[in-house]
């Protein structure tokens, strides 16, 4: 089981099954073990440049650091303290900082970002915040002017939103320090925006920047500290993937008095429309209505000024006058404007506490991860807060359109982002975090296995000599992605179907059998076994026998166990290029020692599963005679 996963590949696209052990599946593998290997070799590379780079130590907090701090209008969660503590020893020692705080939408990360911003000022740092739309930018430039307003910053915004005089203006202050924190959009990343003395890089959404901002960003990293910010959930096998080589921060809790969305999913009606915008209006609310087509913008504000009279109605899309938008979302932003009717540009990061009625028409023809953020514009203060996804009244949306509402609707409950759609949000984790185009090599062998490899490749180059040392900075509260041991003994395993009777149950059995990683799961799980089934059949019995010596095998870095005629071969991965064997302890009289290879003899007859369990704990203890 721990073999087969459900098929997950970048697109809907369904994968070109081939014939395990057949040539095209070898060559396939090798060809993704090629991708696989450039990517760690980049990670691996990035990373031990960055370990030989002298960093600036920011100065432990000053007493203002702690006055800001205590001005934060509401409780922090213990994963934001966390977090924020973190962030802060990152600063405060001399390598440049790299880390990526993940967080479901509206669990505050930026006020993290508030924070660290802050203490690089006061260490007389420049700090550059960058984002992916205009619109994000121009929040995060009232959020952060409004926060900082009692102290002697100077905040400024560098982006459409500015006249080219403005920008001209803000670019020279910049260059001689006069500029404390600039946000902005890419227009940050062009060759005419100089920093005095930048100490301190926040991104937030990197996966939402080009390919060759991107290798600006990689080149930035190497040279000063930088915080990025995500909302797109990491798949577990990645985040252990890279755990130790890029420093990764979960926000898992929601804040305090946060309630769940109630969503709405169906055909589209305009009196459920009406009422859904009363019930906002009459407790003083505002409303987000997206209606992705501007063509039509123009017809559905009519459309809903009839509906709703008296409401007050503005429209925002990025085709408009860089003043005209601005002036609009501030309107709104200050409760001017009951209804923003807007495309999917407010899709990033809004942060409007008022808002709590959200409405999409046609949402049957946006993404999940979409969907999810637009949701997450909404219910982010103590309100309960109400999403209407609506598809077409009379067109039924196609299959993927249909799954994309049931899972948005089934999965409405607090901190979603982490069980929202696998395929959807997984892949678009994967290929951002990773910062590289491997979607073709994704797709031919399916994500799970992808990962696996490259967790193997990361593994292989980090023990390789020429590697700096890895111990000092790696997460210990996190195991390293295990190697893939294949363990085939002379022992018949199962779950009986006279055991397990259905068939999904056993399914869902196997799977958490595969993902056992120590002997106390072990343990339990088969206490458990025995207390919902009864005693363990003797297949069964044995399944959890292959288990633990699959793990024995793993903790003493072999890559099989197999058994052939009357012995039981252990062997070790492949030898590296040049080695022609590898120094193995003698293990006693009875076990014969290859190049790359134990042979230990095997008797039905004789206790020889105590021998193997013995043989292993012995090379992982090192007890050689």
């Amino acid at each position: 089981a721990d073999r087969l996963t459900r098929y997950i590949g970048p697109d809907t696209h369904p994968p070109n099954p081939t014939r395990l052990g057949s040539p095209e599946w070898r060559t396939t593998k090798t060809r993704v073990k090629e991708a696989v290997e450039e990517v760690a070799q980049d990670l691996l590379e990035l990373y031990a440049r960055r370990s030989v780079v002298e960093g600036h130590a920011f100065a432990k907090d000053a007493p203002w650091q702690k006055e800001l701090e205590a001005s934060i209008p509401y409780i922090e969660t213990e994963d934001q303290v966390r977090v924020i503590t973190e962030v802060k020893q990152d600063m405060e020692i001399n390598k440049p900082m790299d880390r990526l705080i993940c967080g479901d939408v509206g669990y505050g990360k930026t006020e993290v970002a508030l924070r660290a911003a802050f203490k690089a000022v006061l260490d007389g740092r420049q700090v550059a915040i960058l984002v992916p739309t205009t619109v994000l930018a121009q929040q995060h430039y009232h959020t952060f002017r409004q926060r900082l307003a009692p102290f002697p910053v100077e905040v400024e915004m560098l982006s459409r939103f500015r006249t080219p005089q403005q920008q001209k203006d803000i670019i020279k202050r910049l260059e001689v320090g006069k500029v404390d924190i600039i946000i902005g959009t890419h227009r940050l990343l062009q060759g005419d925006v100089m920093f005095k003395d930048l100490g301190l890089l926040i991104i937030d959404e990197e996966q939402r920047f080009g390919v060759t901002h991107k290798e600006t960003l990689k080149k930035m990293r190497t040279e000063v500290d930088v915080l990025t910010m995500t909302a797109t959930p990491i798949p577990r096998t990645l985040y252990m993937t890279l755990t130790g080589v890029r420093d990764i921060s979960t926000i898992n809790t929601p804040p305090e008095e946060r309630l769940p969305i109630i969503t709405h999913v169906g055909p589209y009606s305009p009196w459920l429309v009406r009422q859904a915008i009363l019930r906002e209006l009459e407790r003083g609310g505002q409303v987000f209505f997206v209606h992705n087509r501007i063509q039509t913008i123009g017809a559905m504000r009519s459309h809903l000024e009839k509906l709703v009279p008296g409401a007050r109605v503005e429209v925002a899309h990025g085709q408009l006058q860089e003043d005209q938008l601005s002036q609009r979302m501030e309107k709104f932003a200050e409760g001017e404007v009951d209804i923003l009717l807007s495309t999917s540009i407010i899709e990033s990061g809004l942060d409007i506490p008022n808002a709590n009625t959200l409405i999409v028409d046609r949402a049957d023809t946006f993404g999940l991860a979409q969907l999810y953020q637009l949701r997450g514009r909404v219910g982010r203060g103590a309100q309960r807060a109400y999403a209407y996804f609506f598809r077409h009244k009379h067109l039924s949306p196609t299959l993927e359109g249909r799954q994309r509402l049931e899972t948005i609707a089934e999965n409405s409950q607090l901190g979603a982002g982490y069980s929202i759609a696998m395929r959807d949000l997984e892949i678009r984790g994967a290929g951002d975090i990773l910062g590289t185009r491997q979607h073709g090599y994704i797709a031919s062998v399916g994500f799970h296995l992808y990962t696996r490899l490259l967790s193997e490749s990361v593994q292989r180059l980090r023990s390789d000599k020429t590697m700096p040392d890895f111990a000092v900075t790696l997460q210990t509260d996190q195991p390293a992605p295990a190697l893939l041991v294949s363990v085939d003994l002379p022992i018949p395993v199962s779950l009986p179907a006279k055991y397990i009777p259905e068939r999904q149950t056993r399914t869902r059995l196997y799977r958490r059998l595969a993902d056992l990683r120590s002997q106390a799961e072990i343990d339990a799980l088969t206490e458990e076994f025995v207390d919902r089934f009864g005693p363990l059949p003797e297949e069964t019995h044995n399944l959890f026998f292959q288990l633990k010596i699959k793990l024995l095998a793993e903790q003493a870095g072999l890559a099989s166990i197999s058994c052939e005629g009357v012995q039981i071969i252990l062997r070790y991965p492949q030898l590296p290029e040049g080695e022609t064997s590898r120094p193995l302890p003698n293990l006693g009289d009875d076990v014969r020692t290859g190049k790359n290879t134990f042979w230990m003899p095997f008797n039905e007859t004789a206790d020889w599963q105590e021998k193997l369990l013995n043989l292993l704990n012995r090379l992982i203890t090192g007890e050689h005679e």
